[in-house]
């Protein structure tokens, strides 16, 4: 166990501490591993106190570990209420804000529960002291929610069944993987807090992705789907909705947001009911679409459904996090625009209809996580800029600038010197407008021509982001070590418009490329690139597109292709979640064969004269290493140009560890510095 002494710290104390502190350190790789990350907020009803949970690594551990910490907003002074590696997460205040609920995976696993190593719910003074388990499940939680009067516990916990058919088979011979007829159903219990006696209340063969308790616990909100594999939630899921009355449970009509969209595989989330319990708020994703808010409104038992009008240029994000504000008809929700993450608010009415938006939290500014009190009246931040990458901020709401600083979780940065971080437009593949971002170095003077690197964001359905990001996939790395980074948003981003968001479907190696080449050929026009030294990178659709230009241009002189398809019809078939494929295909590839060849790179790998580093995890399910496979053995057994293929061991989409996320930056920096700047070195750097 970690010494649990409190450590109350006021901010104001670090904040004077760094203000006169010069900028005089040269950042390395390993001050990656220094860095904070803010992954929850939640505002305490009274708005006295933001809970937080705080991920960071703590050497030796291999993986990052999560602790809750809770901060004071009149005086800044925070505190850590949790010292052991659990991944606690999810933190919920009770309504006199005394006390904050979490979940925790502490102990072994063959301790006896709450202590083996499994999921629990939690809870903690806010003044400090040993956590105490509320669940003491032999499987954990899944989720929970606290109700509005702090008296209940709603839970899910799951129950594995075998599906009849054969079923004696697949008991016999349980250890191996099946590709269904094995599923893990959900069930939603209530725990009386005060009798500590729980009830089963839902229990019907679903598998619950989501749930929300409407205020008055009169109704319960599910995202629900028939099985557990992730496909399965492109099409297939729907909102079902229970009633404490009737003890039913009825879907809510899925016309809007299945038959009259845009696409039939969207995704469902962030569940969020109106203070009145008359309006349930949920968003719905798409891969190359843009995301769609949708509000249910029950008059009585009748309930209509309608889609929110986004204010221009402005794209939902998928953060699950949506909030009513206070007893309004105002729901507030995270959205891009122009490579900053702001909250906007859009006002709706009782039958549904959207009113006015506004802007809740602007400024040049990446926002990925909000929190309100219970009046409304405060909004509590996680905001990222230029020099910092996430802190805890607090504005009274509909002051959308004004913002108070809570936390300071990264001083180490402040001594750091930091590359020249700039937004930058051309004209791109259709003659209108593109804009990425432009990193250089701490030291760059005007007219220097540098060699460049092009970081090509995955998703597509995402952007690069205008604030401060030190990454493993060349941000801050590459530019700190002399590079150019260069990270357009090319056709299909979000925050740029409906038009230049749905313009890539279709278009995939093809528009998204001419946007990126055009991007290069002004930065090489403006001085800033040297012709004869350009790298390119990216990772999941960055990593596709690093396979796709390389395929197109041979003036770049290095590649890192992490986790990149290689083969539309290959990645149909083994990726988890294959709609991202048919929507850009515009069809199965029986259908659409001709789309899916000119989309693939694979077809013109005889055309690649870029020495290639490729990545992939060994467990990856979105891009399954058949790809890298693929591309490997083309260029490397009949290509036959400098190749690398690095396989990590059970990792997935992302590399998680210490080891591995160092592996892979060691690496890629060994690999431009040979290929690009000529450097004679055969084995990556000793970090």
């Amino acid at each position: 166990m970690h010494n649990k002494q409190l450590l109350l710290i006021p901010l104001a104390l670090i904040l004077c501490a760094n203000v006169f502190a010069a900028r005089d350190h040269d950042i390395t790789m390993e001050d990656y591993f220094t860095q904070a990350f803010l992954t929850d907020c939640v505002l305490s009803p009274d708005g006295k106190f933001a809970a937080y949970t705080e991920m960071r690594w703590e050497p030796p551990a291999e993986k990052r570990n999560t602790e809750l910490w809770v901060v004071e907003t009149a005086t800044g002074s925070m505190q850590r209420l949790t010292f052991d590696p659990a991944r606690d997460a999810d933190p919920q205040w009770s309504p006199d804000s005394k006390w904050i609920y979490f979940t925790s995976a502490r102990g072994e696993s063959d301790d006896e529960a709450p202590l083996n190593g499994k999921s629990q719910i939690w809870r903690v003074p806010v003044t400090g002291g040993e956590p105490f388990a509320i669940t003491r499940l032999k499987d954990g939680v899944t989720q929970y929610e606290l109700s509005k009067d702090g008296r209940t516990l709603y839970y899910v916990a799951s129950n594995e069944e075998v599906e009849d058919e054969w079923k004696d088979l697949r008991e016999k011979y349980e250890d191996l993987e099946y590709g269904h007829g094995v599923v893990n159903y959900s069930q939603i219990w209530k725990l009386d807090l005060t009798t500590w006696r729980a009830e089963k209340l839902i229990d019907d063969k679903r598998v619950i992705g989501e749930f929300k308790v409407s205020p008055d616990e009169k109704r319960i909100a599910m995202i629900t789907t028939s099985d557990e594999v992730p496909l399965r939630n492109e099409g297939w899921s729907r909102v079902d909705v229970w009633d404490s009355a009737t003890k039913k449970v009825t879907s809510l009509p899925d016309k809007l947001m299945r038959e009259d969209a845009p696409s039939p595989y969207g995704w469902l989330g962030g569940l969020c009911w109106s203070a009145d319990g008359r309006k349930l708020a949920f968003h719905e994703d798409f891969d190359g679409y843009p995301s769609e808010i949708l509000v249910a409104v029950w008059k009585g038992e009748a309930v209509a459904m309608q889609k929110l009008k986004r204010p221009n240029e402005v794209s939902v994000s998928g953060d699950p996090r949506m909030l009513w504000i206070g007893k309004t008809s105002e729901l507030c929700f995270i959205a891009d625009q122009r490579a900053r993450a702001r909250v906007f608010g859009i006002t709706v009415n009782d039958n549904g209809n959207p009113g006015a938006s506004r802007l809740l939290a602007g400024g040049d500014v990446v926002i990925n996580q909000i929190s309100l009190d219970a009046s409304g009246g405060k909004l509590c931040v996680i905001r990222g800029d230029v020099t910092n990458p996430c802190d805890l901020y607090l504005l009274t709401t509909g002051q959308s600038n004004k913002y108070q600083q809570l936390t300071h979780v990264n001083p180490q940065i402040d001594t750091w010197k930091l590359p020249q971080i700039s937004l930058v437009q051309w004209i791109g593949a259709e003659g209108d407008s593109v804009e990425g971002l432009l990193e250089l170095p701490p030291e760059y003077k005007p007219g220097q021509k540098l060699p460049m690197v092009v970081e090509l964001h995955g998703g597509p359905t995402d952007a690069s982001k205008f604030y401060m990001e030190f990454w493993i996939y060349g941000r801050i790395l590459m530019s700190t070590h002399g590079y150019a980074v260069f990270s357009p948003n090319y056709r299909g981003s979000t925050g740029y418009g409906d038009k230049f968001l749905t313009g890539l479907i279709g278009h995939e190696n093809d528009r998204d490329v001419k946007d990126i080449l055009t991007g290069v050929d002004e930065m090489i026009r403006r001085g800033i690139a040297d012709s004869e030294k350009l790298g390119v990178m990216g990772w999941s659709n960055g990593g596709f597109l690093t396979n796709c230009v390389i395929t197109k241009d041979q003036r770049f002189k290095a590649a890192s292709s992490g986790a990149g398809v290689v083969d539309m019809t290959i990645q149909w078939g083994i990726e988890d979640t294959p709609g991202h494929v048919i929507n850009y295909m515009k069809g199965y590839p029986w259908a659409k064969a001709d789309e899916y060849r000119r989309s693939s790179p694979l077809y013109d790998l005889d055309k690649v004269k870029t020495p290639t580093l490729i990545h992939v995890g060994g467990s990856d399910p979105r891009v399954p290493p058949a790809n890298a496979r693929t591309l490997y053995r083309a260029l490397h057994e009949y290509v036959k140009i400098p190749c690398e293929l690095i396989v990590y061991p059970d990792q997935g989409h992302s590399v998680m560890t210490y080891t591995t996320r160092k592996a892979k930056m060691s690496w890629d920096l060994a690999w431009f510095d040979k290929y690009i700047l000529g450097k004679n070195t055969e084995e990556p750097k000793k970090p």
